[in-house]
Formats: C-alpha cells, structure tokens, sequence
C-alpha cells in the first residue's frame, strides 16, 4: 500500500501507523472526486503535446488572477521559485536586507539568500502566529529593502499596519501566500495587497498539483514583465534574451489540473473551516491552546494546528490510534544549522521558539469526516 502524501515542510510522525485511520492528508480521497476531469485534463495536454508554457498555463493565470482580484499573473514551477523571482524582480540582491519571520517554512529566508541578500528574522504574534509591524519596525536598518510577510497555517497577518510601515520607510512588500490560497484579509484576498504576493501548488496546499508549481501575482505591470522575462530565461522570443533569467516556467499538465481544482477551492475551503468548527468545538475542554481566527481574517486552515505543553507524548498517542499528525515547525529558521553564522541563539525571539516546542497539527483535509474529527478528539481527551 502507498503512503499517503506528506505535505512539504512538514515533520510526520510515524508516516504509515499500520492501524492508520485518520490520515494527515488524503489526496487519493480528493482525486476519486474530480477524477473525470482532471483525467480529461491530463488527456487534453497530451493529446496536443504542448508541455510547457502553452494554452494551459495562459488559462490558469488568466483564471487565478481573477480570483486573487490581482492585474497580473505570471506561473511557475515551485513556491520557492515564486519567492525567488520576486524578490529580484524587486531589485532586492547582495548586501540588501529582508525582514521574514523565523517561524515558517524555510524556503521563505532561503529565497533571500540564494540571492545574497540578508534575510533578518523577527518574532511573531502568539495568537495569529503572524509577524507584526511593530517587530517589523523595530528590525528595520538602513539596509532594509524588503518585508516579506507569511500568510501562515491560512491566516492572513494583518496586512494594513505592515504596508504603513513599508510606505513610511519605502520598503517592498513582497506576500508569502504559499499557504493561504483564498484565504482574506478584510474581505479581500491575500496575495494581491503587497508589491507581490507568492503562491504554492505544492499537492498538499489547499490549491495543489500534481507535482510542483508556484505562481507570482501583482499589481504592477512593469514588474509584471521583469516577472516573465525572469522565468523564461530572459527570452523576449526565440532565441532572443533580454536579461539573463532562469528555467522557472510551469508545465501545461500542472495548470490543467490547477485549473480544473481551482473551480472547486471555494467550496474546499468551507469544508476546512466547517472542519475547524467542529474540531474547536469538540476540543474546547481538552485544554490545548486552539487556533484563533483574527477579527481581520478569513482563515482557510491549511493546517490545523494545537498547542500542547506535552506535544510529543499526545503526538505518540495519536499515532498509537492510527491517527497521523505533523509539527509545523519543529525548528526555527533563526536556528537551523544553515543560518548559525548569522548569530541567533536560544531566547532570541521567544514566541517563535515556545511555538516550535508546542504546535501539533491535527488531520486536515477538506474530505476529513465528523468520525474522524471525532475519533481524533476522543482520543486526545481520553484519560488513561
């Protein structure tokens, strides 16, 4: 038997429980679904044997741009290459700093990096798990260029006060919406607000591929070209290269199946909040610490994701039960071995490490049952 798909970034405990039950995520459950189309998609690309970068992809950023409420859309082949070539399509290059918050994924500061850049690392809100102006503000140095907020776990961080401080110090806000596809922030979607916003269809996401894939929206036009000349090599044309770019182009086969996913992410993403209600209702006296949605959110639970002080014990009883979970994230970026040069030690940015220590994500999928939203909380408030 196959496993079942680990999303990205995420650390599984006991992958494949042989009692499984309750899956971390079930992406063989979401195909059965749309099966006939996406194989009716999958068929039409190869049927016209145009792989890359043809009448697909052109579809899926005409059809994703309209639904972020962004004027450009430019598709690529990962998150991480979205992140990459906004930052430098924003002219952001060696000796500039960026402020990202150490409590995400790792591709967020690795994307600074590749590119010379500083990343600088703040803390974040403990209820949102977001970063904040204030922390923003306090870490900004002469050589700032950049912000680059996280839409972290399907929750927007609170966009207005980060863009006053971008303006008042004339910095670029660059979005990390690789988990927040759909979700809002006052009633508007992420992705769309800032200079840039990032997107990943990695298969786990709520919008997910069927390999990898990423897309970059904006408002700005200019940066829009700058944008697609980067991801084609440079090309204006066949054989024809303006600046120097990379192989970052999305394949047609990934934006079909985008596409025929993207009509049914609405309706996903109201199953994962539904989800999220009973789960906060049923776990409302197990005395975890429950995610919090912000006055100022729409949150789409990418991850649902608990606090508790004894998380790898009620991590082992969960997979005693046959119910998998995963630790988003176990280590803080601000201290993985990759950034020790950088000087961060214990204790720097509290909020973040205490997370680290503490969350535990609970299965989230939108095909996830009441019996086994149920089956997972009677076996965390179970004594014994």
């Amino acid at each position: 038997m196959s496993k079942p798909y680990a999303p990205d970034s995420v650390q599984i405990h006991n992958p494949q429980p042989a009692n499984l039950t309750v899956p971390f995520v079930d992406l063989k459950a979401q195909y059965r679904s749309i099966k006939t189309e996406v194989d009716a998609a999958i068929a039409r690309v190869v049927e016209n044997t145009s792989f890359i970068m043809g009448p697909e992809v052109r579809a899926f950023e005409a059809a994703f741009v309209e639904y972020v409420g962004a004027r450009s859309c430019i598709a690529v082949n990962s998150g991480t290459a979205a992140l990459q070539l906004a930052l430098m399509a924003c002219g952001i290059g060696a000796g500039d700093e960026v402020i990202v918050p150490s409590f995400t994924f790792f591709a967020t500061a690795e994307a600074v990096s590749v590119l010379g850049a500083l990343p600088v690392f703040v803390d974040v809100d403990p209820l949102s798990y977001t970063v904040t102006a204030s922390a923003i503000e306090r870490a900004i140095t002469p050589r700032t260029r950049a912000i680059m907020p996280v839409h972290l776990y399907g929750q927007a961080a609170d966009l207005d006060p980060i863009l006053e401080v971008a303006t008042k110090h004339k910095l670029q806000v660059i979005e990390d919406a690789a988990q927040a596809h759909g979700a809002e922030y006052k009633r508007k979607r992420v992705g769309a607000q800032g200079h840039a916003g990032c997107f990943s269809f990695y298969p786990s996401k709520n919008l997910g591929a069927y390999g990898e894939g990423g897309a970059i929206v904006t408002n700005d036009e200019e940066l829009a070209t700058r944008l697609r000349l980067l991801r084609d090599h440079g090309s204006t044309g066949k054989y024809a290269h303006a600046i120097v770019g990379y192989n970052f182009r999305m394949e047609e086969i990934q934006a079909a199946v985008l596409s025929v996913k993207l009509a049914y992410l609405n309706d996903w993403n109201d199953r994962r909040r539904n989800h999220a209600a009973l789960y906060n209702q049923v776990l409302s006296e197990s005395g975890l610490v429950l995610p919090r949605e912000m006055d100022y959110a729409r949150h789409v639970y990418h991850v649902y994701a608990v606090q508790s002080e004894r998380r790898n014990e009620l991590q082992q009883r969960l997979t005693a039960a046959g119910i998998q979970t995963g630790v988003h994230y176990p280590i803080p970026i601000h201290l993985q071995p990759a950034y020790a040069s950088l000087g961060y030690k214990g204790g720097d940015l509290p909020v973040t490490e205490q997370l680290s220590e503490r969350v535990l994500s609970l299965p989230m999928y939108p095909e996830l049952s009441d019996e086994q939203i149920d089956k997972v909380a009677r076996t965390i408030t179970t004594k014994g």
